[in-house]
This record gives structure tokens, C-alpha cells and sequence, in this order.
């Protein structure tokens, strides 16, 4: 049935389009304004016409300087449909028709009226997602056209007005000896595809997607064995992957995406997507093959070793591209129902990692991503790195891994980060080159300790000092949480008619990301410099002890 649709499409709209030879056909050029101003550097928009056939297109596609994806539309306004055609990279091209879209549209008709390039137009008005669609039209020429899909049935729009801001006006109307050969559909038809894949195979063409981790278990069990293409270490707790990325350009658009369910552990469980520097003679890799005592150690006096916490003259620490939670065994324990509560069936993690591209484009680099858990079912995650096309900012970056205390590999024995119960805390000596200002410090910082005195549930102030002076302090802390209930079916629900994932944390919570924060370092002078990190850490009670994972680069332009 769909494909005689399409048949009888493509049979009328040539039909109608060769029965037209002694009718007029048109060409309509339109100009996008905002606010009463032309927008710069744009790209005309076409519209061929004869009697009730159209094509939308523009001037660089009939230039063939378009970028890709380049879609044109073809509408009969006879049949009352739509088709998409859409053209892409690869020489690949789609299409798709819309038999209801055209019968769908509904305008209220004006008496208001007003001339546009000599032609008597009337205004329509629609509402399309909460906005409000004016559009000028004429009947004057006896042919239905218009710079997008909507209005066609009304005659020829010669200006769209959304919002009252926002403007497609026709600038110039040419008449035409003959029916463009532009209005003739390509023979043979490409592959035709429903509405839904048109739209996502659109959009995924529009930026690069780097597949790195596809629904991989992360666990814990002797069973967690490495293959060809994926490393795992600490019991399976850590997964790695070398990874190819391509060039990317100064202001591009770098996003990374996770996406994660419980595969058996029911609880929330820090996660960390990185990257291993490996510029240096050492690189945690050396720790993650050899063992954690192969990392350089950080003493601060408290008499407790750290090890590869910090940068040293030898060994750069992990790169942290995002820092996530887990929540409380999404998923796997949705069949904990609750009246009223409809569990999610997964969690995803989005986040901007722009600043990045000194350390991602045009390298090969190792990406890993672990979630801390003992259970043997663990989670299964999925990890992309998506870059999307922007302006050239003009700007060269630099990019300095300084310390990372959270312990991925605590599974494999490397220490918690309890360094914070000393008044030095965390201290670091980096190097700053020639050529760079406005050095901003990339900041990540979460509290735990989960008990009630816990650094989890107490808030706590975290100074940032460069060369012994402070620049900055704040109290990173979460109130949000209870906003991700629906995520954490197997949250604990107590007395007080609370679960544990509504409680506030040092900032974070089960289910989410905890966002990095950007401190202002002013021009660094080139040359050695020191920064500490302190946070009056909570006392051990029993057996139970507070941590502080912080991690921080430095940027500079």
C-alpha cells in the first residue's frame, strides 16, 4: 500500500507539473530578518512555483555550494503532500512523504491586508508549539507557494512573521519561460523512509558520534576478563578503550554522553568517564597493568600514602571528562513498585567537555570509564563522544591535568582521598608556558562519608589557594535530589516518610552529574607555580572515615 502511495505521488506530481507548460511558472526569493535587521551571511531561500506544484529549496543548493545534509521539499498542493528529500556526505539520499500534513493545517483568516512587492497579500494566523505564525499571502497570481511548509493551501506566501520578531519576506518574484527541471523529483527514487528516521537520520548527520562503550557490563568478578578491542581492570570495575579522534576544529562543540542501568547492584556508586595522559615516562595505565604501587605516591604528613593523585615531573594524572552517580538500582529493581511511581528504565548522563580539545583532536587516546561497586551483576553502561560543528573562536587552548583524587582503581586497592584531614590537604606543583592567559582552573568536587556525620550528608567549604593565596572558596552541596526519585527504585524509605535519594549531598545525588565549576585564575606568569586544595575534612568514627574526590585542570588561552 505505501509504496503505490508513493507511486501515484510521483505520478501526479510530474503530471501536474508537465500538464502546466503554458502556465506561468515562478521564482521567489526570500530573505530572513530579526528584529527588523537582515541576518548576515545567509542563505537565500528559493521557491519554484507553477500552478499547484512547488519546490523549497535555496541559493546554494542550486549552486551546489550547500553544506550537507542538503533537503529540498517538494509539495502538490493536488495531492496534499509533502516530500522530503535529503542528501548526505556520504552520496547516500533519503525520502520521505507526507500524505496529512498539508490536510492538518488549520489558519484563522483576517481581514487585515497589506502590499508586498506590488501584490495585494491577506494575513493567516496559526500557532505552532506555543508560537505564534503570521502569514501574508496572495492570490493574485493564481499559484500556492511558500518559503516552508506551511500555507500552501492558501496561495502564494510572500512573508512569514514568527513571534512578531522573527521574518521571511520575499525580496524579488521572477517569472519563467519554463518549468524548472529543479521540480522534477530524482529518477530513480532514493530510499524511502517514515517521518521518525527521516528526522533522526537528519539529525545524527549533522555532528560526528564516537561510539566508545556499547552497553558494557562494569562489575565486579574475577569472570571480567579483557578482549581485543576492550581493556577491564580492578576486577572489572574499569573499563578502556584506545580511541581514535578525529581533527576537531576551534569552536566546535564537544559533548560527552553516558548512558547507564543496574545489571544487579542496587546501589549508588560513583563513576567517572577519563582519559590517561600519556605524554610523561609514567601514566596510570603503568597502574591500572601493573598495580596502583607502580603510581607516584602523594604524602602530605598524615602518614598515609596516595598514590597517582597528583601531577609530577614524570607522570600526569587522569583527565576527568565527567563525573556521575548512579542511582539506586535503576532498572534492575523497577519490579520495587510503589503507588503512583513509574521507575525510569534507564539513566543518562549529558555534558559539555568543549574545553577538552587540546587533549581529544587529532589523537589516539585511551577513554575509561568505571563505576566503584562489588556486586557481581554490577551495570551496564554505554559511553559517546559527539562533536558538533560552531564558529572558529580564533583562540588556541591549553590544557594541564593537576591532580584527581578519586580512586578509580579502589577496587585494586588505591587509596581513598582522606588527604584533607590534614591543614595541607592537597598540593601541587605545575608549570605554566609562555603564550597563555586567562587560566581558569576546571574544578570537580564531590564529599563522602555515608553515615550521619559523614562529609556526605555535612556540607563542607573547599578553598582553593594558588601560591599560598586564596582565590577562591565555596560549600558544594546538593538540595536537588529528591528530584530524581523516579530513577532510584530502590532507594530506602524511612520514618520520616523521606528515601535516601532525596537527601542533599556534597553535591551530588543518585542519578546525576556533578558539574564542574570554573575558577578565575587571572594571567599566571610563566614559570612554577603551587596549588592547594583544602576542605576540613570530618573525623573517622569506628570504622567509618569521609573522602573528598576533587579533581581539577588547568585551561589557559
Amino acid at each position: 500500500m505505501k509504496n503505490h502511495f508513493i507511486l501515484l505521488f510521483v505520478f501526479c506530481f510530474v503530471f501536474s507539473t508537465l500538464a502546466q507548460k503554458n502556465v506561468k511558472s515562478i521564482k521567489v526569493t526570500y530573505l530572513k530578518s530579526s528584529n527588523g535587521k537582515l541576518i548576515e551571511n545567509q542563505d537565500p531561500i528559493f521557491v519554484f512555483a507553477t500552478g499547484k506544484t512547488s519546490l523549497i529549496t535555496s541559493e546554494k543548493i542550486t549552486l551546489e555550494k550547500a553544506n550537507f545534509p542538503i533537503e529540498q521539499f517538494f509539495v502538490d498542493s493536488q495531492s496534499k503532500s509533502i516530500a522530503q528529500f535529503a542528501q548526505f556526505k556520504n552520496g547516500k539520499s533519503i525520502l520521505n512523504i507526507d500524505s496529512l500534513a498539508l490536510g492538518k493545517q488549520t489558519f484563522v483568516l483576517t481581514d487585515d491586508t497589506k502590499k508586498i512587492l506590488g501584490y495585494t497579500c491577506k494575513k493567516a494566523k496559526t500557532t505552532v508549539n506555543s508560537n505564534l505564525i503570521e502569514l501574508w499571502y496572495t492570490n493574485e497570481l493564481n499559484i500556492k507557494g511558500a518559503p516552508t511548509v506551511l500555507g500552501h493551501d492558501l496561495g502564494l506566501v510572500l512573508e512569514m512573521v514568527r513571534n512578531g520578531n522573527f521574518k521571511v519576506t520575499a525580496t524579488k518574484i521572477e517569472q519563467l519561460k519554463s518549468v524548472p527541471a529543479l521540480l522534477a523529483l530524482p529518477n530513480p527514487l532514493p530510499k524511502t523512509v517514515d517521518q521518525l528516521t527521516y528526522k533522526d537520520l537528519i539529525w545524527k548527520s549533522r555532528f560526528t558520534n564516537i561510539a566508545v562503550f556499547e552497553k558494557e557490563i562494569i562489575n565486579f568478578s574475577d569472570a571480567s576478563k579483557s578482549n581485543d578491542s576492550i581493556l577491564r581492570f580492578a576486577n572489572g570495575t574499569i573499563i578502556l578503550k584506545k580511541v581514535k579522534i578525529p581533527e576537531i576544529k576551534k569552536g566546535n562543540r564537544i559533548f560527552v554522553d553516558v548512558t547507564e542501568q543496574s545489571n544487579g547492584d542496587a546501589y549508588d556508586r560513583t563513576g567517572s568517564v577519563f582519559l590517561i595522559p600519556t605524554d610523561k615516562n609514567i601514566s596510570f595505565l603503568d597502574g591500572l597493568k601493573n598495580g596502583a604501587k607502580e603510581l607516584p605516591v602523594y604524602e602530605n604528613g598524615n602518614g598515609e600514602k596516595y598514590q597517582g593523585v597528583v601531577r609530577t615531573q614524570n607522570y600526569a594524572p587522569l583527565l576527568e571528562l565527567m563525573r556521575f552517580f548512579t542511582p539506586f538500582g535503576v532498572k534492575q529493581f523497577n519490579t520495587l513498585q510503589l503507588k503512583n511511581k513509574v521507575w525510569q528504565d534507564s539513566v543518562s548522563y549529558r555534558q559539555d567537555i568543549s574545553e577538552m580539545l587540546p587533549a581529544l583532536s587529532n589523537q589516539e587516546v585511551w577513554i575509561g570509564m568505571n563505576i566503584g561497586n562489588y556486586d557481581k551483576g554490577g551495570h551496564k553502561a554505554s559511553l559517546n563522544i559527539t562533536i558538533h560543528p560552531g564558529e572558529d573562536n580564533k583562540e588556541n587552548m591549553w590544557l594541564l591535568p593537576v591532580f584527581n583524587t578519586n580512586n578509580v582503581m579502589e577496587m585494586a586497592g588505591q587509596q581513598y582521598a582522606t588527604m584533607f584531614n590534614n591543614e595541607k590537604g592537597l598540593e601541587v606543583t605545575f608549570e605554566v608556558p609562555e603564550g597563555y592567559k586567562n587560566f581558569k582552573l576546571r574544578y570537580i568536587t564531590t564529599g563522602h562519608g555515608g553515615w550521619g556525620n559523614g562529609d556526605e550528608f555535612v556540607p563542607k567549604k573547599n578553598t582553593i589557594l594558588v601560591d599560598s593565596k586564596e582565590v577562591f572558596a565555596f560549600t558544594p552541596w546538593r538540595t536537588d535530589c529528591g528530584s530524581y526519585r523516579l530513577s532510584n527504585p530502590a532507594s530506602g524509605n524511612f520514618s520520616d516518610g523521606l528515601s535516601s535519594s532525596d537527601l542533599s549531598r556534597s553535591n551530588w545525588c543518585p542519578g546525576t552529574v556533578t558539574n564542574p565549576i570554573y575558577i578565575d585564575l587571572g594571567n599566571l606568569s610563566p614559570g612554577k607555580h603551587t596549588i592547594q586544595i583544602k576542605i576540613p575534612q570530618g573525623q573517622s568514627e569506628g570504622t567509618s572515615f569521609s573522602s573528598w574526590n576533587v579533581s581539577g585542570c588547568l585551561i589557559g588561552e
